[in-house]
C-alpha cells in the first residue's frame, strides 16, 4: 500500500488528547487510511504525517472528517540514506 507524507500548518499549537486521537483513528479505519506516525514541530504549529493509504483522496477525505488540515500530500517512493543508496519506503 502506498505511504504518503502529509503537511498540516495549525493557526494556534496544536495540543491533542487520547479522546481527540482516538476519534481521528477511528475517522481513519472508516477511510481504510492507516496513520503510521507524526512529528511535530518546536512550536507546535505544523506536523509532518505518515500515512499508508490507498489514494492521496482517502486522506483527504478523512482529514475533512475529521475537522484537520492536509496542506500538502505527497506520496512517497523511496527512502534515500547517506550512503546514497536507496530503499524502499515500506
Amino acid at each position: 500500500m502506498p505511504i504518503f507524507m502529509v503537511e498540516r500548518q495549525f493557526g494556534e499549537q496544536l495540543d491533542p488528547t487520547i479522546e481527540g486521537l482516538a476519534e481521528i483513528n477511528a475517522v481513519n479505519d472508516e477511510e481504510d487510511v492507516r496513520w503510521l506516525m507524526s512529528f511535530l514541530s518546536a512550536d507546535k504549529r505544523k506536523t509532518y504525517c505518515l500515512y499508508e493509504a490507498e489514494s492521496e483522496e482517502a486522506i483527504r477525505r478523512a482529514a475533512a472528517r475529521a475537522g484537520i488540515p492536509a496542506d500538502a500530500v505527497t506520496e512517497l517512493d523511496s527512502r534515500l540514506l547517506p550512503d546514497a543508496s536507496r530503499l524502499p519506503v515500506v
